[in-house]
């Protein structure tokens, strides 16, 4: 066990910070108020890697580890959960192709995907397809040296603001192994958008529904073969978990600390509302749930990183957790920020409203206690 970071772990969490605190925080507030999509952003943060972060390093990767991504994702979620979200679903899409695709494919798409001049979807869920994923209706009939695809992907984010869009469609019969997976890029025929939905939060991000009407796709875009999809679909969740536990974590640290340093200024009954033991006891509740959720997340992406057979049981739990404790502790913040944490001039109710929906997408928390049920029960 090693709990200490490496000194490179130091030196790109580091730069995380440092460019959540230049290029991220000042300008949060901003992107959630007015549904700005921000694309200069999203390129520095390219430019430190950040848009590859587990991809390899011969097509412009990262090549870091599940460990590692986590630690740079606190770090971005502390500034704007909602961005570094989708920064998140972005390296998810750009893995699948990295660890899945040919090497033409690889060539194809990912020297744009690591730089971000262009943007990368992940489109799996559809309006009756959302927990049970292996019902998804998509389909994708094979003519000639094309699939023709007709159906819909619901809650996608980057929305039409994406260039290249991962896809899960049904070339087979019906459950998990009919399933395979296209990219499918931004100006194929037939391909269109729904509108943009207004969301609670995760306004700094694009979502709407991607649409399907004899779209075109060449068979020289499927990733993997035939029957392969919903494998791949359910290995690139198991990253997208920590990651989206981690950004829950980096949201909730912030609040913590916007929580410490308001209730040392606000001043009750004579005294600063930190002086008080309830405070103190909630801070001290807050903090330790937070840690604890750190280190089991930590501890499954170490096993995801080294392929423990019981890595994805270990994502499933730690995303339900990392997701519950910091919605639970950015609500309890807001409680302490008393009436002016209900207010748009405090940052704490827009981690609120952006880490809410950390505990329903990437598999709802439900669906995280069926993987842990069933692990466990072996049923």
């Amino acid at each position: 066990m090693q709990f200490s970071l490496t000194e490179d772990q130091e030196a790109f969490q580091n730069a995380a910070r440092d460019f959540a605190a230049g290029e991220m925080a000042p300008h949060a507030a901003h992107w959630d108020e007015e549904e700005i999509f921000p694309v200069d952003a999203l390129r520095k943060a390219a430019e430190l890697g950040f848009a590859g972060i587990y991809v390899k390093e011969d097509v412009g990767g990262s090549a870091l580890t599940r460990l590692d991504a986590a630690l740079i994702f606190e770090e971005l979620a502390a500034a704007c959960p909602s961005t570094a979200a989708y920064i998140s679903i972005h390296n998810m899409a750009a893995w699948m192709i990295d660890s899945f695709g040919s090497d033409d494919q690889r060539a194809r798409w990912l020297p744009d995907l690591t730089t971000m001049t262009k943007f990368a979807s992940y489109c799996l869920t559809e309006p009756g397809a959302g927990s049970d994923a292996a019902s998804l209706r998509t389909k994708a009939e094979r003519d000639g040296e094309y699939y023709v695809l007709n159906g819909s992907k619901a809650f996608i984010s980057g929305g039409a603001s994406s260039d290249v869009y991962v896809v899960m469609v049904r070339t087979g019969g019906p459950g998990p192994k009919g399933i395979s997976c296209l990219v499918v890029e931004k100006g194929t025929p037939g391909l269109s958008f729904g509108k943009p939905e207004k969301k609670l939060g995760w306004k700094s991000q694009p979502t709407c529904a991607v649409i399907f009407e004899d779209c075109r796709v060449p068979v020289a875009n499927r990733i993997g073969a035939e029957g392969e999809g919903f494998k791949i679909a359910m290995k690139g969740l198991d990253g997208g978990r920590l990651n989206i536990g981690a950004c829950s974590l980096g949201g909730a640290r912030e609040c913590i600390r916007l929580a410490v340093d308001y209730t040392n200024q606000r001043q009750q009954f004579g005294q600063a509302v930190s002086a008080f033991q309830n405070t103190q006891f909630q801070l001290a509740d807050m903090a330790t749930e937070l840690e604890a959720a750190r280190l089991l997340l930590h501890r499954a992406a170490a096993a995801l990183d080294a392929k423990d057979a019981n890595a994805t049981t270990l994502c499933a739990m730690a995303k339900r957790l990392a997701t519950d404790t910091g919605f639970s502790v950015v609500d309890r913040a807001l409680q302490l920020f008393g009436g002016y944490g209900y207010i748009k001039e405090y940052p704490i109710e827009r981690y609120l409203r952006d880490l809410r929906v950390h505990r329903i997408l990437e598999g709802s928390n439900e669906i995280m206690r069926v993987i842990i049920g069933r692990a466990l029960t072996q049923v």
